[in-house]
């Protein structure tokens, strides 16, 4: 059954997926093309049979683009085959509806962030805070301001970045901006979402965080995609989302890509992974920097905490969520780390 793969706000067919070891056809000869073309090329005899080579070869991928290495091709693996195919240049890029997305997309934010024009984060999807930041630069280098990254633009862009020192997006300092000038949980709006069996967990926490005087939103759906978009449109200054795993212990993701990564959402995933692994049968917790659906879609420092096992995590669930409110509160007081 083909899979239906949401397009922030789209939805596009795509058939065969997943592909995984045993899956043929044409489908997998052009998972072979898209592999080669992003330079991990899986040497087969078979271009149309997913072997134990291509898995590899799919998995050093995943790794490359902070995914889930499992080697199974997924909607979020074919994106990301997908986008790799663009590199700045190849085609001119504006706001348009579906929003275009892609390693050139990613690049040029890049560009505008550090030269000072504020695209929003390093996601690779031209949305509208792109496009200001498009138009600003295109005013300031006296382009024609038309909202299209074109020849010009790219020269003009090239030009000023290899004068540009700044190692800083312009986002990564709104970032920093936004979550110093607060003090404590009052008047904080903080989503908290669960894909499924975490529901019991999410109302303790949530409940918690409403006795500090924190707006909360809930947020309980299997779609990743779905949870970023309600996040954002609660204009959430947090994102905690929870999943539950057969592993003991807790692991927490964060947004991180090529040039970019959330420095408020590492350093909430780093006090999540202190707090709750003791309570999990495990001494050390593991942060890594993800650009999962959840964490590339929402627009605030965001993790995704993984906890286990289920047994573990329904005995101790008051604990779980007294440690995860002492986390945040400790996040809260120092929101980034040095370096």
């Amino acid at each position: 059954m083909p899979t239906l793969l949401r397009n922030r706000f789209c939805a596009v067919t795509i058939p065969g997926l997943p592909l995984q070891l045993g899956s043929t056809g044409e489908p997998v000869a052009d998972l072979h093309r898209r592999l080669s073309a992003a330079g991990f090329g899986a040497v087969t005899d078979d271009r149309r049979s997913f072997c134990e080579v291509t898995e590899a070869s799919v998995a050093a991928f995943q790794v490359d683009r902070k995914l889930e290495d499992d080697g199974i091709v997924n909607e979020a693996t074919w994106s990301a085959l997908v986008e790799a195919g663009y590199q700045l240049g190849d085609r001119r890029l504006y706001h348009r509806s579906p929003m275009m997305r892609g390693d050139d997309v990613a690049d040029l934010q890049l560009q505008l962030g550090s030269l000072g024009f504020d695209a929003g984060w390093v996601d690779g999807i031209f949305g509208p805070d792109t496009a200001a930041a498009l138009i600003d630069f295109q005013r300031n280098a006296g382009l024609a301001v038309d909202g299209i990254a074109g020849v010009d633009t790219f020269r003009s862009l090239r030009r000023l970045g290899a004068k540009s020192a700044r190692s800083t997006t312009i986002a990564s300092l709104r970032e920093f901006e936004k979550l110093s000038n607060h003090d404590g949980l009052r008047g904080r709006r903080i989503a908290v979402g669960e894909e499924e069996g975490l529901a019991p967990l999410v109302h303790a926490l949530c409940r918690l965080l409403r006795t500090k005087g924190a707006e909360v939103l809930e947020l309980h759906n299997p779609d990743p995609i779905v949870q970023a978009q309600a996040a954002n449109e609660f204009d959430a200054e947090m994102f905690l989302g929870l999943t539950i795993v057969e592993d003991e212990g807790c692991s927490a993701h964060y947004f991180s890509t090529t040039g970019f990564e959330s420095s408020g959402g590492r350093r909430l995933a780093e006090a999540l992974a202190e707090a709750l692994p003791p309570l999990l049968n495990n001494s050390i917790g593991k942060t890594e920097g993800r650009r999962d659906p959840l964490l590339r879609g929402t627009r605030m420092p965001a993790v995704e905490c993984r906890i286990g096992p289920p047994a573990l995590v329904v005995q101790r669930m008051s604990e779980l969520s007294t440690m995860m409110l002492q986390a945040i509160e400790t996040w809260i007081v120092e929101p980034f780390t040095d370096g």
